[in-house]
């Protein structure tokens, strides 16, 4: 298996800065967490944004829609940030061909108590096994992208009503 894993930024990727009490979206944390993690599978990690998901434009999104496509993979993981990934998912409801799964986390990676290494862990399952289409990972379920939506008082993803 190869993954190809495209970042842009979000929590999982946050730093904090003390001295501004202010956090800001830092390096990419899944290859050293991968690494960590011992994984067994090729992966390429491609870090298209370091952005706040609440930031990102539709050209940002157009962006990601355009490195997916000219991902060789088929298999493609994405990093974001959970305030607005069902909307970049939405960009890119129709690429055939391809696995596609979302995730990130409500707590920085860096954070020992972060939801990441988990929420990344059921990502790379989900892609492996299902079939062509976009989904989201969170929370240990996994979501058909436009039947999903955050639940910012619980935070957590569900289904949508």
């Amino acid at each position: 298996m190869r993954l190809r894993v495209i970042t842009t930024g979000g929590t999982i990727d946050k730093v904090y800065f003390d001295a501004a009490s202010t956090y800001d979206v830092g390096d990419p944390q899944v290859g050293p967490l991968f690494k960590e993690a011992n994984v067994t599978f090729d992966f390429v990690v491609e870090s298209v944004l370091q952005k706040d998901s609440l930031q990102m434009t539709d050209a940002d999104r157009a962006l990601i829609r355009e490195r997916v496509l000219a991902a060789p993979e088929n298999l493609i993981l994405i990093t974001h940030g959970t305030d607005t990934m069902t909307a970049t998912a939405a960009h890119l409801g129709d690429l055939p061909g391809k696995v596609i799964v979302f995730t990130g986390s409500m707590v920085p990676a860096r954070f020992r108590q972060s939801d990441a290494l988990f929420n990344l862990g059921c990502a790379v399952g989900a892609v492996q096994v299902l079939p062509p289409g976009i989904y989201i990972a969170m929370n240990g379920q996994v979501f058909p992208a436009a039947e999903v939506r955050k639940n910012r008082a619980q935070s957590r993803f569900e289904p949508k009503a």
